[in-house]
């Protein structure tokens, strides 16, 4: 005991000792503690007590000196002075006499520390009532004197500093050790997610990553359950525990079924006392021996709903607070997403595939299929003119066979990149007169082109294919099925379009039948529009012939607009 904490001479010397003394100590208890210890020395008095108010205008913590805190309860001597609101209307400090009290007077008169008054002081800081310091009879047996009321006044307003401080010091502990577990937190997910993310096995994301939360958090037991694609029925993946081979007696649940299913349905956390559980649950919970207390229930969630379920059990050893809850939450969210992202790019994968197939099965009848029907048609033409002309037929036979070779070339590129090479090495233009030209021959229609290759020469590659293809699809119906004898092909731009439109004076077809049963080749002429930017249209009736008009984008610097 330092010599200025004695009763000395100067008051004002000692009083500074003791807010020197009280504004250093930054526990709680101990702060009470060495309050009322110095309210007893500086009075002189036989014992006193230190409360605090809590929540509520509750009696919180409290220390006694010379005195069992059996002795003096904190929340009789509130109640003999008519509670917080009469502690509170105190203005400095009062003197009590025990004669007046009720439980608290008789517990103190019988104490070792017997007496026969108190001396009450509020504790307040800027007005808030924070607590009260109470010390009973002088050891001398003198009453309490204008001089003890200052003295333990002046005691009081230094509490309230410390008191005050020794909580914003608490406050700022708590951040600071909030902080450290929230860092720590993001950098688990962020080592998670450097580990994973590059994984495309569902599974082994999820038994990585509950492995690591049962280690990190010291979980007595963990399970994944996934969703089942295109269901609504969820299945055990993952399941981590050194004490039982299974949380949950159940190694399937639907949407709604059991805490599993309800978690999934509702899409929202569940946090469950064990203890407060039925018997009808599903819990393996006798091979936990009655050690598991809590239980928490995530939803693994993404942007298009729930894809699983995360459950983690915990120990009466284990508390599971606010941080490890949110800790939990963001884990669950990021693998909710993590999980759709690879179903979604799977999906997509299993789409480009089937597309891809879309894709090859309409060059194939764009390109191989319809050169062998020209060779088909060329050899039905020298059938005719075998009897007729010799040498025209020897000649139709070279071009059937130039048919068959182009066919075969065709097919060797599909077999090396699944890409006919019809356009490749010439322009939409000279594309085009090949096609009329093997048209002409092959059917003896009469075709008239138009179009200047100055307009089209910017066009690009993918709208000039686009086109190509097209026209190929329409004069092969037109030889198919139009029984024509005229044909129009005309290829023109506008500032931002290039148009493509084939007419004939075929027999023509209803187009209202077409729609209701599209044909494999008006259709690809349709996707092929499409896919490029554009649009096609069809105009024809039973009898008048038809008109097929092609546009796609057109992007030529000249006709650029600021």
């Amino acid at each position: 005991m330092c010599a200025c904490l004695e009763r000395l001479d100067s008051p004002a010397v000692s009083l500074s000792c003791v807010a020197l003394e009280l504004v250093q100590e930054t526990s709680q208890q101990k702060l009470l503690q060495r309050i009322a210890v110095i309210a007893c020395e500086q009075i002189g008095a036989a014992f006193a007590l230190v409360g605090l108010i809590g929540k509520d205008d509750q009696p919180e913590a409290h220390f006694s000196a010379n005195a069992s805190n059996e002795d003096i309860c904190w929340a009789d001597i509130l109640d003999d002075m008519g509670g917080v609101e009469a502690l509170s209307a105190v203005d400095k400090s009062v003197i009590l006499p025990l004669a007046t009290a009720g439980k608290s007077g008789a517990a103190l008169t019988q104490s070792p520390a017997g007496t026969d008054s108190l001396l009450i002081a509020p504790i307040r800081y800027e007005g808030e009532l924070l607590g009260g310091i109470f010390v009973g009879g002088r050891t001398d047996s003198s009453p309490f004197t204008k001089e003890d009321q200052q003295t333990l006044e002046t005691i009081a307003a230094y509490a309230a500093i410390a008191i005050t401080n020794a909580a914003v010091l608490q406050q700022l502990t708590q951040c600071v050790e909030t902080l450290t577990r929230r860092n720590k937190n993001l950098a688990l997910l962020n080592e998670l997610g450097s580990n994973l993310i590059t994984s495309t096995d569902i599974d082994q994301i999820l038994d990585k990553a509950l492995a690591e939360i049962m280690d990190y958090l010291c979980l007595e037991a963990g399970e994944v359950f996934l969703r089942l694609e295109d269901s609504r029925q969820l299945k055990l993946v993952s399941h981590k525990s050194q004490r039982v081979e299974r949380l949950w007696k159940k190694t399937k649940y639907r949407f709604g079924e059991g805490i599993v299913g309800q978690t999934a349905q509702s899409g929202r956390p569940r946090l469950i006392n064990v203890n407060e559980l039925t018997e009808d649950n599903d819990l393996t919970l006798e091979e936990f021996n009655g050690n598991l207390q809590h239980l928490v229930c995530f939803p693994l969630t993404g942007m298009r709903g729930v894809w699983g379920v995360l459950c983690a059990a915990a120990s009466k050893d284990q508390e599971l607070d606010e941080l490890s809850l949110q800790f939990l939450s963001s884990l669950c969210m990021w693998l909710g997403t993590l999980i759709e992202n690879i179903r979604l790019n799977l999906q997509q994968r299993r789409h480009a595939v089937l597309e891809e197939r879309e894709r090859i099965g309409m060059d194939l009848h764009d390109g191989v299929i319809q050169s062998i029907y020209a060779v088909g048609l060329t050899l039905e033409h020298c059938r005719l003119l075998m009897r007729e002309n010799t040498q025209l037929a020897a000649k139709r036979i070279e071009q059937a066979i130039d048919g068959l070779n182009g066919a075969i070339r065709d097919m060797r590129a599909y077999i090396l990149d699944l890409r006919p090479r019809q356009l490749h090495n010439e322009n939409l233009i000279k594309g085009i007169q090949r096609l009329i030209s093997e048209f002409r021959i092959n059917t003896l229609v009469d075709v008239d082109f138009k179009g200047s290759w100055e307009e089209l020469m910017d066009i690009p590659d993918a709208q000039a294919t686009a086109l190509f293809h097209i026209c190929q699809e329409a004069l092969a119906n037109i030889a198919k099925h139009a029984q024509a004898r005229e044909v129009e092909v005309k290829l023109w731009t506008t500032n931002d379009r290039a148009y493509l439109e084939i007419r004939d004076d075929g027999k023509g077809f209803s187009t209202h039948k077409v729609k209701m049963t599209l044909g494999h080749g008006l259709s690809n002429m349709q996707t092929r529009a499409y896919n490029a930017g554009g649009d096609v249209e069809f105009i024809s009736s039973p009898g008048s012939g038809t008109i097929i008009t092609a546009w796609v984008p057109f992007l030529n610097e000249k006709f650029t607009y600021e």
